[in-house]
Parts: C-alpha cells; sequence; structure tokens
C-alpha cells in the first residue's frame, strides 16, 4: 500500500470519526435538559431495529483500527525517510506543537476510549452504574415523533442521567480529571488533524489552508467545551436536576454500602 493511499485512509477514517465525535457530543448535552431527553434517547440507541446498534459499533471499532494501524504506518514510514539534520531541524521549526505529539495524543486518546467504554458503557469500573434506573414517559421531549421504538407509559429503563452524573462527581473527582484532561488532548489532535485530512484530499494551497487551519481550530475548541462542559457541571454539581442525581447516588452507593454494612453487624 502506497504511502499516498494510506494518507486518504487516514483522511477518510479522520472524517468518519470527527462525524461521530461531534455526533456524539450532541447527544451527550442533553444531560442539560430534563433527565427523560437523555434517557430515552438512550432507549432509542439500544433499540434501533435491526441490530442497527451493533452495525454502527461495528464501524467504528474498523474505522478506529484502520486509523491507529495506518497512523503507525505512517510514523515510521516518515522516520525512516528522514535525511541530515538539516531537514530535521526545518522540519522541527515549521512543526506546531500539535503536529508534533500527534502520535502522543492519538495513544492517549486511545486508552480514553477503552476507559469511557468500560466506564459508561460495560459499566465495569463502577458496577453499580447497572442499579441505577429510574420511570420515563417521553412526554416533553423530541423523542416522540418516534413513537415505534418509544417505551410505553411509565417504563423501568436504564438512568443514563444519574449514571453521568455520578460518574463525574467529586466523589470520583479524578474521572472527570482524566475526562478533561483527554479531551484538552482530542482538541490539540483535531485542530491540526482536521486541516491535514483536507490537505490529504487535495486542499492544500493559499487559498484554502488558511481557512482550513481556522475550521479545525473552531471544530477542536467547540469539541473540547462541549464535551468538557460535562465533567465541569458533574464536579460543580451544576447538572440542571442534582437533586435527582444525589438522590441515586444515596440509593445506590450509600443506600448499599449501609446495607453491607448492616447485614455484616447482623452476622
Amino acid at each position: 500500500m502506497s504511502s499516498l493511499v494510506k494518507k486518504y485512509l487516514m483522511a477518510l477514517t479522520g472524517f468518519v470519526l470527527v462525524g461521530f465525535v461531534c455526533g456524539h457530543m450532541l447527544g451527550n448535552l442533553q444531560m442539560f435538559l430534563h433527565p427523560d431527553w437523555i434517557n430515552e434517547y438512550a432507549y432509542k440507541l439500544q433499540h434501533l431495529p435491526y441490530g442497527l446498534l451493533w452495525v454502527v459499533r461495528l464501524v467504528l471499532l474498523i474505522t478506529v483500527i484502520v486509523h491507529v494501524v495506518v497512523a503507525v504506518q505512517l510514523v515510521l514510514e516518515n522516520r525512516r525517510a528522514r535525511g541530515g539534520e538539516n531537514y530535521a531541524a526545518k522540519a522541527k521549526l515549521q512543526a506546531t506543537f500539535a503536529s508534533k505529539t500527534m502520535r502522543y495524543t492519538g495513544l492517549v486518546l486511545l486508552a480514553f476510549i477503552i476507559f469511557h467504554i468500560l466506564h459508561f458503557t460495560v459499566q465495569s469500573v463502577h458496577p453499580e452504574f447497572k442499579e441505577l434506573h429510574t420511570e420515563i414517559t417521553g412526554t416533553g421531549t423530541l423523542w416522540h415523533v418516534y413513537d415505534h421504538l418509544k417505551p410505553m407509559g411509565h417504563t423501568n429503563q436504564h438512568d443514563v442521567y444519574a449514571m453521568v452524573g455520578i460518574g463525574f462527581s467529586p466523589h470520583f473527582w479524578y474521572v472527570p480529571a482524566f475526562y478533561i484532561f483527554s479531551m484538552a488532548l482530542l482538541c490539540m489532535h483535531l485542530t491540526h488533524g482536521v486541516a491535514s485530512m483536507f490537505q490529504s484530499l487535495g486542499l492544500r494551497n493559499s487559498v484554502w489552508t488558511p481557512r482550513l487551519r481556522k475550521l479545525a481550530l473552531v471544530i477542536g475548541w467547540v469539541v473540547f467545551l462541549g464535551f468538557s462542559s460535562l465533567p465541569v457541571a458533574g464536579l460543580l454539581q451544576a447538572f440542571p436536576h442534582q437533586d435527582h442525581i444525589q438522590a441515586q447516588y444515596e440509593h445506590t452507593f450509600d443506600g448499599g454500602a449501609a446495607h453491607s454494612d448492616a447485614a455484616a453487624h447482623n452476622h
């Protein structure tokens, strides 16, 4: 596979991942609405017909693998292709901090993705999350338009709202701190990566290059602010329905601990 084909693959997989990141961010921002919004949104995703959710997950997994493998190959090729010290010095002067650290931010982001899946999807970091349930009606949300996927009446569903609120709470301050740090790295990765994607597809001239760099900066900072707003709100306990989050925490975590202590005392 030629270097040109690999650069095209990096660009195409990058487009897919940036699109997913932006969509995922918009979905997560429902945390600043009524709990029914994000809870029913999560329900609809879990109950998409024809196994579409797993199709999307498979496509994303393949995309990430291709992106990482090709990135590693290009880094190794660039190292082998480097000339003498003069070339290396010139490249170092021209490179931005974001471009010089792409390989490192990429590795940290890969570790973050794995942790994020274990944290909120598999729920193995805090198994108590699996016990969080709530009643949702769908009233007052946008999701009522998908009536064929709508849970009937007051349905006992997984409480994603409380899970995210608890997961980012001061009780586990190191988790939101890691999320904010990772989103800062994602911002750096995007500010260089988005511009590079377009350049790999041939949009590289005196007119488009400055515009694409500005677009990359906007996308990077919007994603950073959008995603980071959640762990920041969690740390500050500033979500709109914080009382609901606190009640679920006391019931699931404090209540569970109290129950265990009582059981131990009885024995």
